[in-house]
């Protein structure tokens, strides 16, 4: 090789060398010299913060192991406006322009219109009439009304307007008052008289109200104008100023803003604002794409509903409402001396998500994240993971509480164009109280909550009351039963005695109740003993035994039954009312002896729930022991493995019934279906069931009349009580057919009816 070429290229090396290592030396003094205690200070600050991470909820299933409501895993978006600093409504704004390339829906309820020529939503934007405690109307502001007030930008348009008060007589020049106005060239001037007062200002319009919003949240383009300068030179100011960005943009970005700025004041006190919720992979990109400071992408977990059926039962799962912040953060379920619940936690909401709650929920986590200046992670660290919780199983059939729900939708529209409204029907479980179906008509779908809301709040149906736990309806002839048993016990009767049914009851008055058979047919059951009387209905015949008894023992039995009382049920309940003296007497009424007739067939001021009816049944028919009906049955540990908590059936009472009398009332239930007037619906059945008819009076005539059916089955060994309400549908023997049908779908399908297994769980 040519020697003067060797050197060439050692020296070309040398040289490359060295402009590299002057260009290295040339960054470091740059980072170290130049910009080092700036980077050395953003080192050195970090932002930590400990975050509450919910653990996963439990699933809900059903007796047989059918999962009802599981867990969902989404994406959200959340805003960090302190990260944002100065560019906030920049980031904001190409957070909007992503959610418009992926057709993303965000979070706005601002009530003006997103594009111009803008106008109110509603028609009540600032305040709104509703009255107080005594009934009279007062004005309260809106959402947009308080965060204007609170903002300075409108006078409060609920305080009346001041008083024109006599103005104040004007004072005499001070000493000082004189010097000032030497100094100024003039002799001493009279104070100015005090102002009189004015009324509020005229509520702005939409435009203007946007405008007053934009001016306080800062959203002005390059192009907009000072106001101050403006109006200085006589030059006039649009009241959206908000130069070179388009109006649609304006208020896009101030209806985002305004959600924020009704949590930050106060305002609003709701969890922490989600700018788009389960948005999908696009999105995430897009957003990621443009590095927005501030914007959180986060997954988080929802209820899946795997049923539209038993909605009343199942319940949701909410943000913690505002006033129950307190409440909740003072909790300490665990004994830890920590409360289990944050401001921004979720809970159950109603049904069994409310009730079971402490087995659903599990036990949060605990992380620090630490953040740089830049809002950037730079360092987490787990205090305690997240505990997922228990899956709980009810009681409940779903098979059958979805043919129950079903039934009521094809049967009722057509009965509530004869008059009927809403209905209910419970299940039970004779020995154990087990809720095994309480279906209520009309129903909504949990897993459109908040569309369901929208259209049915309205409803004069009410499809969101629970009618089988908290629907309270008179028992009519269903509560002859009580009677009966009673008058055995208490020895007013035998099963052998007769008594004649002369049509009207006289005992009190010549022109007494009338036994129905008389009112309407104009006949009389004549000589009857109690299992004729429950066969037939025969009101003269519980008259009579009801007058001999009196309110107070027939207070009693029916109190051991369970009417008028708490069932024990987990989810919320109505107690109804027992008819009594003291009821009546805290009305403002008088109790006459004649009363308790009407008490002893069900009627005068009784309501009871149709839980109540299902379980007084069961009750009967068990033998006497009132058990606390129930619809949890177990919960299993989150990965199905262990059982955490096994029910045990809670007996409330016990009521001693002869083995003669209870086959007595018993026959008279079971010449009802086999002989009596709704024996056309139990014939092709193969088993024997006993029941009782009810109608019961809620307005003087058979039209407003509740339809009210009880029934259980199988006849010789008793499985299941059900009880059945149709509102206003007059004769109870006109559900009995649905009540057939029930209890043949239950016995028809039990056969083939399987436990579903469950992972990690052993088939038994």
């Amino acid at each position: 090789m040519d020697t003067k070429q060797f050197h060439r290229r050692v020296w070309a090396m040398v040289l490359l060398l060295a402009m590299m290592i002057t260009v290295m030396g040339a960054t470091l003094y740059d980072l170290q010299i130049n910009n080092g205690k700036d980077l050395y200070e953003q080192t050195q600050v970090k932002i930590a913060e400990t975050q509450t991470i919910e653990s996963a909820r439990g699933e809900i299933l059903d007796r047989n192991g059918q999962v009802l409501v599981s867990n969902r895993v989404i994406y959200q978006v959340t805003l960090d406006t302190e990260a944002m600093g100065e560019n906030r409504n920049d980031v904001i704004l190409s957070l909007i322009q992503a959610a418009r390339a992926e057709g993303v829906e965000w979070t706005d309820n601002l009530s003006i219109t997103k594009t111009a020529p803008f106008s109110f939503t509603t028609t009540t934007p600032f305040l709104f009439t509703d009255q107080d405690e005594e009934g009279n109307p007062v004005k309260k502001l809106t959402r947009l009304g308080k965060l204007s007030v609170e903002l300075g930008l409108i006078d409060d348009p609920t305080l009346d307007p001041e008083s024109e008060a006599e103005a104040p007589a004007p004072r005499e020049p001070s000493l000082m008052d004189k010097i000032k106005a030497f100094l100024k060239g003039g002799g001493a001037q009279e104070p100015p008289a005090a102002s009189q007062p004015k009324g509020p200002e005229p509520l702005p319009n939409a435009e203007q109200i946007l405008g007053r919003l934009c001016g306080s949240f800062g959203i002005k383009g390059e192009g907009a104008v000072d106001r101050k300068t403006a109006e200085a030179a006589g030059q006039t100011v649009p009241e959206l100023n908000i130069g070179d960005m388009s109006k649609a943009d304006a208020r896009a970005v101030a209806g985002v803003l305004y959600e924020l700025y009704l949590r930050s004041t106060g305002v609003y006190a709701a969890n922490e604002y989600v700018f788009a919720s389960d948005v999908d992979i696009g999105f995430i990109s897009r957003v990621k794409e443009r590095n927005l400071a501030g914007v959180v992408v986060e997954a988080v977990t929802i209820r899946q509903y795997h049923t539209r059926y038993a909605a009343h039962l199942l319940g949701r799962v909410t943000p913690i409402y505002p006033e129950e912040v307190e409440y909740y953060t003072s909790l300490d379920l665990d004994g830890d001396g920590v409360g289990d619940y944050k401001m921004n936690d979720t809970v159950g909401r109603g049904g069994a998500e409310q009730a079971f709650e402490a087995y659903l929920r599990g036990k949060p986590g605990i992380r620090t994240v630490e953040r740089n200046t830049k809002g950037k992670i730079v360092s987490e660290n787990w205090e305690s993971e997240p505990e997922p919780g228990g899956n709980v199983f009810l009681t409940l059939d779903i098979g059958l509480q979805a043919y129950v729900e079903n039934l009521f939708a094809s049967v009722m529209p057509q009965r509530q164009e004869l008059g009927a409204e809403g209905a209910a029907c419970v299940v039970l479980d004779v020995n154990t109280a087990e809720v095994l179906t309480a279906a209520s008509y009309p129903t909504f779908d949990l897993s459109n909550y908040g569309q369901e809301v929208t259209d049915k709040m309205e409803d004069p149906l009410t499809p969101f009351v629970n009618r089988a736990f908290k629907g309270a309806y008179p028992p009519g002839s269903t509560f002859k039963m009580i009677t009966a048993i009673a008058g055995l016990e208490e020895r007013i009767i035998t099963t052998k005695t007769k008594i004649k049914d002369e049509g009207r009851y006289t005992f009190y008055t010549p022109d007494g109740p009338m036994c129905w058979y008389y009112r309407q047919y104009g006949g009389k059951h004549g000589l009857i003993d109690v299992s004729e009387a429950i066969e037939v209905s025969c009101n003269y015949f519980f008259f009579d035994v009801g007058r001999q008894l009196g309110i107070g023992r027939l207070d009693d039995y029916a109190s051991r039954f369970g009417l008028g009382e708490k069932t024990g049920i987990e989810l919320e309940e109505s107690t109804g009312v027992m008819a009594s003296p003291a009821y009546t007497e805290s009305h403002g009424q008088t109790w006459y002896d004649g009363n308790t007739l009407s008490v002893s067939i069900g009627q005068e001021s009784t309501q009871v729930t149709p839980l109540q009816m299902a379980n007084y049944i069961a009750t009967l028919v068990n033998g006497g022991t009132r058990n606390a009906a129930h619809l949890l049955k177990e919960v299993k540990s989150s990965d199905f493995s262990q059982v955490v908590y096994s029910y045990e059936p809670q007996m409330l009472g016990t009521i001693d019934i002869q083995d003669e009398n209870l086959e007595a009332v018993k026959a008279g239930m079971l010449a009802l279906t086999t002989k009596g007037s709704v024996r056309q619906a139990f014939q092709d059945l193969p088993f024997r069931v006993g029941a009782k008819t009810g109608t019961a009076q809620t307005g003087g005539t058979s039209s407003n009349a509740h339809s009210v059916f009880v029934c259980f089955a199988p006849y010789d060994d008793p499985e299941v009580a059900v009880a059945m309400v149709v509102e206003h549908g007059e004769g109870g023997g006109d559900v009995s057919q649905m009540c057939a049908d029930v209890l043949s779908y239950y016995f028809s399908s039990k056969e083939t009816r399987e436990e579903i297994p469950v992972e990690n769980t052993l088939i038994r």
